[in-house]
């Protein structure tokens, strides 16, 4: 089963957006606003992209109002177990 998980997607932002100096990424970061880690909704939406091109699913509208990593993950694995069951 296809899964994402928190060193997954904090390596994803990292390419895909960078980090912010002075934020930590490898920290307690799991109910962190993006905001405060330093990632606007662009940075989310290239991450997203890279997620749906990476894991072969689409997640049109699904992590909108994901805030922070815990959230967006549960949406994005939401996600992908659905495409598995379908």
């Amino acid at each position: 089963m296809k899964h994402l998980d928190l060193s997954e997607l904090t390596a994803l932002l990292r390419e895909c957006a960078g980090q912010e100096e002075g934020v930590d990424l490898d920290g307690d970061v799991l109910d962190t606003p993006f905001t405060d880690l330093g990632y606007d909704s662009l940075a989310m939406l290239q991450t997203t992209g890279r997620i749906e091109r990476d894991y072969e699913v689409t997640l049109d509208g699904i992590v909108d109002g994901a805030g922070t990593p815990h959230a967006y993950l549960d949406a994005v694995n939401r996600a992908l177990a659905a495409q598995e069951a379908a």
